[in-house]
């Protein structure tokens, strides 16, 4: 790959490490962006070198926020959607794919990367129902409190998204009640989207190559990437109603079309679910 655009410009955003891999760059990187430096790509060859394939989980999890996004903003019908951990620009970002089935969804992109930041501004100036919101996605209260302040009007149900996020918050952080204080927040009708990696824990090859990739991700530059049960991951859906097809594989999720065909191994190991706050 040509050099980041950062770089080739000479220009590094204010607060962003290019000798440390940043999350949202990772994976800018699996998606073949340009947003992302030699240290984030250090850490994407070395994910490849275990699961040659794991660019296309990448990619299914960028389709299936799209579907998503779809159903929330058409089917739904929804007004307002929380994008947490919104990452740097892919080639269709919430806002966009909101916008081709309504023309009155207000997003709220949720980040506290500084490269990220710089494009999330960027987005305001494009938009009247698109919002940046630095905030740590870890802390519900701050992460309402500023969508109050941009205009989220918090008595109105809402789509919230936590796309790939959650895998990269460790246990001691407590993702479960992370979860549970942002679904006590919303109010009754909202829905909750989430996808993370997942580890069928069952002594099989799937399990020993998530066990790989944890590994790598973990004690890499990166320093997060958990693998969990899927009691683990439905656990952070606790009070919601499951839409069908519940908690699966995301190509498994409303797709736009039939399947085409058996899943990669790789493909197995990231699943997500949407569910209604009754």
């Amino acid at each position: 790959m040509a050099e980041t655009s950062p770089k080739a410009a000479g220009r590094v955003p204010v607060g962003v490490d290019p000798t440390r891999a940043s999350i949202a760059r990772v994976y800018d990187a699996m998606l073949n962006g340009k947003d992302n430096y030699e240290i984030d790509r250090e850490v994407k060859r070395a994910l490849l070198a275990t699961a040659p394939e794991l660019e296309t989980i990448a990619r299914d999890n960028r389709q299936w926020l799209i579907r998503v996004t779809r159903f929330l903003a058409g089917t739904i019908e929804l007004g307002q959607i929380i994008d947490c951990g919104a990452g740097l620009p892919g080639a269709e970002n919430t806002h966009e794919a909101a916008s081709r089935v309504s023309s009155d969804v207000h997003v709220y992109y949720v980040d506290n990367d500084p490269l990220v930041a710089v494009h999330g501004r960027a987005l305001l100036e494009g938009s009247d129902r698109t919002y940046f919101l630095e905030a740590d996605l870890t802390k519900p209260d701050e992460v309402f409190a500023a969508a109050a302040e941009a205009g989220f009007d918090r008595g109105e149900p809402a789509g919230l998204m936590q796309v790939s996020t959650l895998h990269h918050v460790h246990d001691d952080l407590g993702p479960v009640e992370i979860m549970q204080r942002y679904i006590d927040q919303l109010p009754s009708g909202s829905y909750v989207a989430i996808t993370h990696f997942f580890d069928p824990e069952d002594g099989g090859p799937l399990s020993a190559l998530a066990g790989r990739l944890q590994e790598i991700m973990v004690s890499g530059p990166m320093g997060s990437g958990c693998f969990r049960t899927r009691s683990e991951i439905a656990a952070m859906f606790d009070g919601l109603e499951f839409v069908q097809p519940g908690l699966t594989v995301l190509p498994d999720w409303w797709p736009d079309a039939p399947g085409a065909g058996e899943l990669l191994d790789v493909q197995r190991l990231l699943i997500g679910g949407l569910g209604r706050k009754p």
